[in-house]
C-alpha cells in the first residue's frame, strides 16, 4: 500500500496547516462505526459519506477512509443498495437513490488510485459489483436512470440530470476498477455509453430542474460533456449561477451561495483545464471557513447570514478538500474528475434515436 501524500496547501488560498486542520475536523466527525455524519449528532447519507471518505484518503487519513468503506460493506442491502439516510445505526429515510448507490464505485476506485491498496479494493469489489448491478436495473429505455425507489419500493418514473451525470462518472470508475482487478464488465461500459448519449443529446429525457446549479455543471463534472462543449456550457450560464466574488448559488433564483456547489464547480473548471478560474472560485470559499477548519454550508446575501443558521457540514469540508487536491495535483487521485483520465465511452444511442440518421 502506498503511503498517502499529504495534501498541499493552495498558495494564496489555503496553507498546508489549514488543509490539515480541515481534514482533522472531518476525521473527528466520523463515528466509531466508520459512518461520517453531516455534523455531530446529524444524519448521514451514503453519497456524502463516500465523498467524505475520498477527502480523508487524499489527506492521508487512509485508515479512516477504509473504515468508511467497511461501513458501506456492512450495511449494504441484499439487492446491492443502501437507504438514503441513516442516524447512527438507525435508518432515517428508506428511499433508495440510484445515484447514491452508484457512488461507492467512484469512491473505491479513488481510494485504490490514492493508496494503491489492491487488497482492499479486491475486498470491496463484490460490494461495488452488487451496487452497480442494482443501479443498472433502473436504466430507462432512453439511457437515463430512474432516480429512486420510494420507501414502499415504488420506482419514481422520472430521471434527474444531476443524478444520471454522477452515475455516468461512477460507471466509468467501476469499469476502471474492474480492469485494475482483471474483472471486465462490458455491460457496464454499454450502460455508460447509453446514459452518456442521453446526457449529451437528449435533455428532454430528464426532469426540468435547471434552477439548481448542479444541473448546470454536473454534465461537465461527470464527464458527459467535454472539450469546447463543456467549456461553452460553463461559460453560457456562468452569470446565472455564480455570484462573482461570493461563489455559486445553489438555486439560481436565490442569492444563497453554498460552498459545496462552489467547490464542485471548481472541480468542473479543473476538469476542462480552466485552472486559473478554478483557483479564483476556490478562493471565495474562504468566506465560509471557520477558525476550526469547518465550513459553513451556505451564506445568504446581501444580509451575509449563514443558512441554515451556523450549520457546517462534513460534505462541504470534503468537497473543498477534493477541490484543493485537484488544483494542486497533490494526490494520485487529483484527476479523478479531469477529462481524459478515465477511459472514454462509446456514444450509444437507443434504437430509433433520430440522431442516428442525421
Amino acid at each position: 500500500m502506498r503511503v498517502a501524500n499529504v495534501l498541499r496547501g493552495v498558495p494564496g488560498i489555503l496553507t498546508e496547516a489549514q488543509v490539515a486542520q480541515s481534514a482533522q475536523h472531518l476525521a473527528s466527525l466520523q463515528l466509531p462505526s466508520g459512518l461520517i455524519p453531516w455534523f455531530e449528532g446529524g444524519h448521514s447519507d451514503p453519497w456524502n459519506h463516500v465523498e467524505g471518505a475520498m477527502a480523508l484518503s487524499v489527506t492521508g487519513h487512509l485508515a479512516a477512509a477504509a473504515a468508511a468503506y467497511e461501513w458501506m460493506a456492512r450495511h449494504q442491502l441484499g439487492d446491492g443498495s443502501w437507504f438514503n439516510y441513516y442516524v447512527g445505526a438507525r435508518v432515517k429515510d428508506a428511499r433508495l437513490d440510484t445515484n447514491v448507490c452508484a457512488y461507492v464505485a467512484a469512491g473505491v476506485y479513488h481510494h485504490l488510485v490514492v493508496s494503491d491498496d489492491v487488497d482492499a479494493a479486491a475486498r470491496w469489489w463484490p460490494m461495488v459489483e452488487r451496487a452497480v448491478e442494482f443501479v443498472i436495473r433502473f436504466q430507462r429505455a432512453d439511457g437515463s436512470f430512474h432516480w429512486s425507489l420510494d420507501a414502499s419500493g415504488r420506482v419514481e418514473p422520472y430521471a434527474l440530470l444531476t443524478g444520471s451525470s454522477s452515475i455516468f462518472h461512477s460507471l466509468r470508475c467501476a469499469v476502471a476498477l474492474g480492469e485494475r482487478l482483471d474483472q471486465h464488465r462490458p455491460a457496464w461500459e454499454l450502460a455508460a455509453g447509453r446514459v452518456g448519449h442521453a446526457l449529451r443529446h437528449h435533455p428532454e429525457a430528464f426532469a426540468n430542474k435547471d434552477e439548481f446549479a448542479m444541473d448546470w455543471y454536473y454534465p461537465v463534472l461527470g464527464g458527459a460533456l467535454v472539450d469546447e462543449e463543456a467549456r461553452s456550457r460553463l461559460a453560457a450560464h456562468w452569470s446565472r449561477y455564480v455570484m462573482d466574488g461570493f461563489g455559486v448559488r445553489c438555486v439560481s433564483t436565490n442569492d444563497w451561495v453554498t460552498a459545496a456547489e462552489s467547490a464542485e464547480t471548481v472541480l468542473s473548471l479543473d476538469a476542462v483545464g480552466l485552472r486559473s478560474r478554478a483557483l479564483e472560485l476556490l478562493a471565495v470559499t474562504n468566506r465560509h471557513r471557520r477558525l476550526d477548519g469547518a465550513y459553513f454550508t451556505g451564506i445568504a446575501y446581501p444580509q451575509e447570514v449563514t443558512f441554515p443558521d451556523a450549520e457546517t457540514t462534513s460534505y462541504t469540508t470534503a468537497a473543498i478538500l477534493l477541490a484543493a487536491d485537484a488544483v494542486t495535483d497533490s494526490s494520485p487521485g487529483a484527476g479523478l474528475f479531469r477529462h481524459g483520465v478515465l477511459s472514454e465511452t462509446i456514444d450509444w444511442p437507443e434504437p430509433g434515436c433520430a440522431l442516428v440518421d442525421l
